[in-house]
């Protein structure tokens, strides 16, 4: 989908988490919301990436139930399925913003709106004929795949970059969030701001990520009443200390080195 917006700009905020190699960078100035914006989607690529590194040499540890909380597994290559599709909706958006910080285009503010389920057909009394009108309204229109948090389909970049086009910014982050395990006790509270303005400001909906989020804990739940050996580590200790042991580092903190390139997951549960 289309967002316009009158034209402000400011200079672009620094980004230790992109890549350096093979980017074409806009202009020295960007309009502000969406330097704003493209900090946020960099430092989330950034997160997805280091972890997708270094998942694979963590899962046999005690401090990966943390992670496999907000993940809702233990799963390894459904947790690495999940990282792939988010990194892969991250560069899509950030390619797209991209494209219009090179055009100087500012994103617009975008009002979150519920949706309302489609009412059923009403099926014609015996012996009625339905209008051709009607029987056109009632036709199923073309759409994407809704996204389930718990599918773990891939689609392509080119599919994520259509959708990025079509969809309210905020609600690109929200999914973006669900797939990298993103959540306020894993960020410093600087980016969980910058994260919860992005949602509110361009139509995400945070409700929703709590909703997931809970209900990725209960089967979490499920599976560690499976796994003995994980009771001696407190999943629920979100201490920064703790999460920096279990993530490296805080979301939001500046990284020692480069992110290394993501892990893509080559076998499904």
């Amino acid at each position: 989908m289309e967002h316009t917006a009158p034209t402000t700009t400011q200079a672009a905020p620094p980004d230790p988490t992109q890549d350096r190699a093979g980017r074409t960078e806009p202009a020295a100035t960007i309009p502000q919301r969406l330097a704003a914006l493209l900090h946020v989607v960099r430092v989330l690529l950034g997160h997805g990436r280091r972890l997708a590194e270094t998942v694979p040499n963590r899962a046999a540890s005690v401090e990966f139930a943390t992670l496999a909380a907000v993940c809702g597994t233990y799963n390894l290559p459904s947790i690495l399925a999940r990282l792939q599709r988010g990194i892969l909706r991250a560069m899509a958006l950030e390619r797209y913003l991209l494209a219009r910080a090179e055009k100087g285009r500012e994103i617009a503010f975008v009002e979150w709106r519920e949706r309302t389920p489609a009412k059923p057909p009403v099926a014609p009394q015996e012996g009625a004929l339905a209008e051709p009108q009607e029987a056109e309204q009632q036709a199923p229109k073309p759409g994407g795949r809704p996204f389930d948090p718990d599918d773990l389909h891939i689609p392509t970049l080119k599919e994520l970059e259509a959708e990025v086009r079509r969809r309210p910014l905020g609600r690109t982050v929200a999914l973006i969030c669900m797939d990298l395990a993103v959540v306020p006790g894993f960020c410093t509270g600087t980016f969980w701001n910058q994260v919860f303005e992005a949602l509110q400001s361009y139509g995400g909906n945070l409700a929703t990520l709590y909703k997931v989020r809970e209900h990725r804990a209960t089967s979490f739940q499920k599976e560690r009443d499976q796994h003995p050996d994980s009771w001696g580590w407190d999943w629920k200790d979100f201490g920064r200390e703790t999460v920096r042991q279990v993530l490296g580092c805080l979301i939001g903190e500046a990284p020692t080195t480069d992110p290394p390139g993501p892990i893509l997951a080559t076998a499904l549960p």
